[in-house]
């Protein structure tokens, strides 16, 4: 069958295809629409499968990355094939876990599929997870299109289960969100396998886990010698070797023909050491070395830079596979990519930057048509209740000459810019409490934290109950609009009915819980409400509740 897909959709089917039972994730852009895919086909999906083989398959939001890898990694220990799916800084978040997990003896394929967010469209840093898979020392995929995300996602779950170890398939923002066609097969839905019958393989106690270490180490030069097979050389021209990487090839293969033709002449030449190299066709492509597999072999980067003058790297994200081959004491041939400049070594990589580095004229580009387009910052949708929620407490502040406002990340970190500028800070996941809770402590008075309810959910909760158990001065605005609302309207774990009693349960004082509704036609009672907390000398917890827009219109939509 084809289908147009997403390289997000493509994992997700690719994955439904393979036999998952299991399907759980945090919604973080670019890597959400992977489990939207899941839940909005399960049901076709599962009734499209012959009555015997329709197993129970499940695909759910969870609090956050940590808590999402670790059921992932209980549906393997049962014998289920699952997948967990993350945007690069939540792998940050379930670094516990993933580290730990490739020590253990996986026995359903277990897949940590991660989407790199280059040049920070919609993330904090420019992390490159290709790093962070070395550091564990699990194997990584890496596609180059959305045919092969498919096809890769398939034999990773196969990978996982041959070599018992956990492998992170590595997507980029472009490849998630672009789409192609794709061509599907057909549904290879695995044996049911027994749990684990080996649980000393998964109790990490020191003695146990040196052994697993030692296990690892040994396997990894399999991992190597298998990405070796599956990276595929092509010995051409002498010029130039072209180590594509990833989405690198696709932005490569857009420029090799005409590379091709701005070097028609190209000829055998000889090499810095005066040996004489192959001869090569005029017009000949580049030499080119494909990557998709991680931890990299040698032989091949070996053969390809015996037989062209110069090296050309072309990655998304950090110069990964360059410092690898640049080594401590250099490479045998010039090495090109970010450490050299010839690439940047900030931001996206696009078509064009690669059309630079391989030494082609820019593309000309078309005049402006003269017409000045004002600018267009982000900003809350109108009727945003966080814009309500963040105008009664500037009015609660107003006066106030020293104060502290943390952020988290969400929408509600949009009043940072005009007309608002009303917080000062917003650096990770449930950092707003933390930040202010160390604030308080250290003699900052009127220390405020604004938190949503999901990211409150996902790693507020354990700040709030240091603030508590410590009975620091904080006041904590949880905006509860009842919703996931940056990353596109996902469900939030827990209901605000509940929310509460969860804060009365974390030690917060009842007297000191105000539940508000956060209106324009309310903001002077709601500033007087927050006025009056900031004064209190202890931790209070000021909900402010309102749905927000877009996700009723995906409930009405539903």
């Amino acid at each position: 069958m084809q289908l147009v897909l997403s390289g997000d959709e493509a994992v997700a089917r690719g994955a439904l295809d393979a036999g998952i039972s299991g399907a759980f994730a945090y919604p973080g852009t670019p890597s959400t629409e992977i489990m939207e895919y899941v839940q909005d086909n399960l049901a076709a999906y599962v009734a499209g499968l012959p009555e015997a083989e329709r197993g129970k398959i499940v695909a759910q939001w969870c609090s956050n990355e940590k808590t999402a890898y670790e059921s992932a990694l209980g549906a393997s220990f049962a014998g289920a094939r699952a997948i967990v799916s993350m945007k690069h800084v939540g792998l940050n978040v379930a670094m516990d876990p993933f580290t730990n997990s490739a020590l253990v003896r996986i026995n359903g394929g277990l897949v940590i599929v991660v989407a790199d967010d280059p040049s920070m469209h919609s993330s904090q840093d420019e992390q490159d997870s290709r790093v962070l898979a070395d550091f564990a020392r699990v194997p990584c995929f890496e596609p180059s299109d959305q045919q092969e995300a498919y096809t890769m996602i398939r034999q990773a779950f196969g990978y996982s289960e041959q070599n018992e170890v956990p492998v992170l398939m590595r997507l980029t923002t472009r490849l998630s969100h672009a789409r192609a066609m794709v061509q599907t097969g057909s549904p290879r839905l695995p044996a049911p396998k027994p749990k684990s019958n080996d649980p000393k393989s998964w109790i990490l106690m020191p003695a146990m886990a040196r052994g697993r270490w030692k296990l690892l180490l040994e396997k990894n030069a399999a991992f190597r010698r298998d990405a070796e097979a599956e990276n595929t050389l092509q010995l051409r021209s002498t010029k130039l070797g072209v180590i594509a990487c990833g989405l690198g090839l696709a932005y490569y293969l857009e420029n090799e023909t005409d590379w091709v033709a701005a070097n028609g002449g190209a000829s055998a030449q000889h090499s810095s050491k005066g040996s004489q190299r192959d001869g090569a066709t005029p017009g000949e492509a580049p030499s080119l070395l494909r990557i998709t597999r991680y931890p990299i072999g040698h032989d091949k980067i070996r053969q390809l830079a015996a037989h062209v003058e110069k090296l050309l790297v072309i990655e998304e994200g950090y110069p990964f596979v360059e410092r690898e081959i640049r080594g401590v004491f250099g490479a045998p041939v010039p090495v090109m990519g970010k450490l050299s400049g010839e690439i940047p070594l900030e931001g996206e990589l696009t078509p064009e930057s690669v059309r630079l580095a391989l030494g082609l004229p820019a593309h000309e580009e078309l005049p402006p048509a003269g017409i000045k387009v004002p600018g267009r910052p982000p900003q809350f949708c109108q009727g945003c209740p966080h814009a309500d929620s963040i105008s009664a407490l500037q009015e609660a502040l107003a006066g106030e000459a020293d104060f502290y406002v943390a952020s988290d990340i969400g929408c509600y970190t949009l009043s940072a810019l005009p007309p608002y500028r009303a917080v000062e800070s917003c650096v990770d996941m449930g950092a707003s409490i933390g930040m202010a809770r160390g604030a308080s402590c250290v003699g900052q008075k009127k220390a405020v934290a604004v938190i949503g309810d999901s990211t409150f959910y996902h790693s507020g909760m354990t700040n709030l109950l240091d603030a508590v158990s410590h009975k620091t001065t904080l006041t904590l605005l949880i905006l509860d609009n009842s919703t996931t609302g940056m990353t596109g309207a996902q469900p939030t774990i827990s209901p605000t009915s509940q929310l509460p009693a969860l804060l009365q349960g974390l030690g917060v004082e009842r007297d000191h819980i105000h539940e508000l509704i956060s209106l324009r036609k309310y903001q002077d009672e709601n500033a007087a409400v927050i006025r009056s907390e900031l004064a209190y000398e202890g931790v209070s917890v000021i909900i402010l509740k309102r749905e927000c827009l877009e996700y009723l219109k995906k409930a009405r939509k539903a």
